[in-house]
């Protein structure tokens, strides 16, 4: 495939806010966009100026997140070019980047977060959303892209207590609370707690999340910083994995209100306690280090039963299903210096940095099995209520029957340890010019220990991979930048989750990601700022498999596209963020014909959010977002339709200490199928609904 000069768009959000938590201030908030991170700990770990990273890459503020009601992964992804959701089999965020499904590429202050689950968002200062592959400062994976919350930490010298409360017409709630405390003049404290009712438009859908984030900062001296946090995670949801497509290769639109699993068996539980410590130290003037530890204790199950086929002539359904357990613990140590010299007349930023990752996971499944079938799959007349609940029902032909999650699938025990080195500097040949060089090392030991009493097998594999990064950035003035880079990433044969090299994984070297791209990025003015990236992608990555969706096969693809965005203020009282995409990819080799599309790609994508400020007290919002259609499966015989969803907001002040907000979504009521997982697992768009948010301070 020809790389396709067309061109380009990272989408910096740099967020205005017209109000925060603090009702004080009510003037418009903007962000300068100078770095990308308000605390330095930013997914480029070195205090590089946007315009001067080659690269495309997305942030959303606190106050953004705030402002659009956002309380999910997904709802960032809608306004954000070039990636979009999977369906993430209904209890986890998965996020196609760039033409690459991923559910293990999300981080936490820099730190691996690849436990599948739902994220919440209370606890974050910004989201960071890097596309291409990222593997020199991330190491395996990020193939298409990675997303990284920046967490809130407690902030010195500051007294401050802020809330925020909503209801939503689904019946769901959520609370929050953000206090922070002044200890002493070097010392602070920082609470961040929330609790939410999940509920929405699916019968049996329900659930609830909670979580505790206290923190807390010592300045040692005028050189030495430390923050600590722990977060207590706990989350309950049941699980919806959808509707089936019919012959037509589009989703079913008359079975969009039928759960096609089990009101007793359809669950996901989640409970987790995070530790992370962070030292930051000014060695010198021009030398300065970053230190991290983070420790990860994750206890995991969910249950499901999802539609497998369809027989869409006599209206009959199969049911398939597992339940699966996780156990993981994670220890991280990381860290890097950053050194800002000159040589001669050439100036450097150099980052020098190692990582230690120390992983135990314990996991297993076991599949239902049918006494009328003896196997782990059923037939169902489709009703509205399928006749099938606690394990028990009537089946299509009327017979009665029982299951039981008595078949194990697998049971593996995992030790995994990767050790890191990297390197990268960034050289100022002159003025106008930069060079970008770095190289990454990963070592990845991994020994899995297959429990199954018919195996009892103990396999190890090492891999070693060099990820080298190399970009080029050219001001021709100050407030424009044209660069273009090249970068690798790779992923193990035992996958993002690393649960299995048995069989043939254990025969085949790690898949390696390219990733080309150039683009401009321009500030025009105070608060506005235009951006574009043209990019091209070779990859080979496991894809679920068109005959079992179980399993996985290989691919290779070639996908190539570009972003658009525009972005910032546009009179004192308007703001706009305008982003489009455009990708275009190919199958090139794979079991069968080649020449298809790659799953969840959708060719066009576009989504602007708009805020206008009527006066002091009084805002309004409008967003829309549109997704082209798209392939469910890589025969490309099942297909998402397009879909355009329009969003609005509102907002008053009541007081200094009182916002009300009022945020629509999807205004105009449209059916869409946002997303996938497979062939008859289509995710079914909420229908119009609303949420009424109270926001403030005490």
């Amino acid at each position: 495939m020809k790389f396709k000069f067309t061109s380009i768009a990272s989408a910096l959000i740099l967020s205005h806010s017209a109000l925060a938590y603090d009702m004080n201030d009510i003037e418009r908030v903007v962000v300068e966009g100078q770095f990308l991170s308000v605390n330095e700990s930013n997914s480029i770990k070195t205090p590089t100026p946007i315009l001067d990273v080659p690269q495309s890459l997305s942030i959303f503020t606190s106050d953004q997140i705030t402002e659009r009601g956002i309380t999910a992964i997904g709802q960032l992804i809608d306004y954000t070019p070039g990636v979009n959701t999977s369906l993430g089999e209904g209890h986890r965020d998965s996020v196609v980047f760039r033409g690459v499904r991923s559910t293990a590429d999300f981080f936490i202050d820099g730190n691996r977060d690849d436990v599948q689950y739902y994220r919440s968002l209370y606890n974050v200062e910004q989201v960071e959303i890097l596309r291409g592959p990222n593997a020199l400062l991330f190491g395996r994976g990020g193939t298409g892209g990675i997303l990284n919350r920046v967490s809130k930490k407690a902030v010195l010298d500051k007294q401050s207590t802020g809330y925020k409360a909503g209801i939503n017409t689904f019946g769901g709630y959520n609370l929050e609370l953000d206090s922070n405390f002044a200890t002493s003049k070097t010392s602070a404290i920082r609470i961040n707690a929330m609790v939410e009712d999940l509920d929405n438009h699916r019968d049996f859908y329900d659930g609830n999340r909670y979580g505790f984030n206290p923190t807390a900062r010592i300045e040692l001296g005028a050189d030495t910083l430390v923050d600590l946090s722990y977060e207590y995670i706990n989350h309950e949801r049941f699980i919806d994995r959808g509707i089936p497509t019919g012959d037509d290769g589009r989703p079913v639109s008359a079975l969009k209100d039928i759960v096609f699993g089990d009101p007793d068996n359809n669950y996901h539980e989640v409970e987790a306690h995070v530790l992370r410590a962070n030292i930051q130290h000014q060695f010198t003037s021009n030398v300065k280090g970053n230190f991290n530890a983070y420790y990860g204790d994750f206890d995991k199950v969910y249950s499901n039963f999802y539609a497998s086929n369809y027989d869409a002539a006599n209206d009959i359904v199969e049911l398939d299903g597992y339940i699966d357990t996780t156990v993981r613990d994670s220890f991280i140590l990381s860290g890097n210096l950053i050194s800002e010299f000159s040589t001669a007349s050439i100036g450097h930023t150099l980052i020098l940095g190692a990582e230690f990752v120390n992983t135990h996971s314990d996991q297993n499944r076991f599949n239902p099995v049918f006494d009328t079938t003896a196997d782990d799959r059923e037939f169902f007349n489709v009703t509205r209520p399928l006749t099938f609940s606690g394990l028990r029902g009537v089946n299509a032909s009327g017979e009665a029957f029982t299951a039981g999650f008595s078949d194990l699938n697998d049971d593996t025990r995992v030790a995994l340890e990767v050790t890191s080195l990297y390197v990268q500097d960034e050289i100022e040949l002159s003025e106008n010019l930069d060079l970008i060089l770095g190289a990454r090392f990963d070592r990845f030991d991994i020994e899995v220990f297959n429990a199954d009493p018919d195996v009892l097998e103990n396999r190890v594999r090492t891999d070693s991979e060099v990820s080298p990064r190399a970009g080029l950035v050219y001001k021709p003035q100050e407030n424009i930048s044209l660069y273009a880079s090249y970068s690798e990433s790779f992923l193990p044969r035992s996958g993002e989750q690393y649960a299995n090299i048995n069989g043939s994984n254990n025969q085949l070297d790690p898949d390696t990601f390219t990733n080309q791209e150039i683009g401009v990025k321009w500030d025009f003015a105070q608060g506005l700022s235009f951006t574009a990236a043209l990019f091209e992608n070779e990859q080979s990555s496991p894809q679920v498999a068109d005959a079992d969706p179980s399993t996985l096969d290989v691919i290779d693809s070639e996908i190539s596209g570009f972003e658009l965005q525009l972005v910032g203020y546009l009179t004192d009282a308007w703001s706009m963020s305008i982003n489009y995409s455009n990708l275009d990819g190919e199958i090139v080799n794979r079991t069968g014909p080649t020449g298809k599309t790659p799953t969840e790609l959708p060719e066009n994508t576009f989504s602007v959010w708009s805020t206008y400020q009527v006066n002091d007290a009084f805002g309004l919002g409008l967003g829309v977002t549109y997704q082209d259609d798209s392939f469910v499966n890589t025969s490309n015989s099942t297909q998402l339709p397009s879909y355009t969803r329009v969003d609005a907001s509102a907002y008053y002040v009541v007081s200094d200490n009182l916002r009300v907000q009022l945020n629509i979504e999807n205004l105009t009521d449209e059916t869409y199928f946002p997303n996938a997982h497979s062939t008859h697992q289509v995710g079914v768009g909420k229908p119009i609904n609303a949420m009424l948010s109270l926001i403030g301070t005490l």
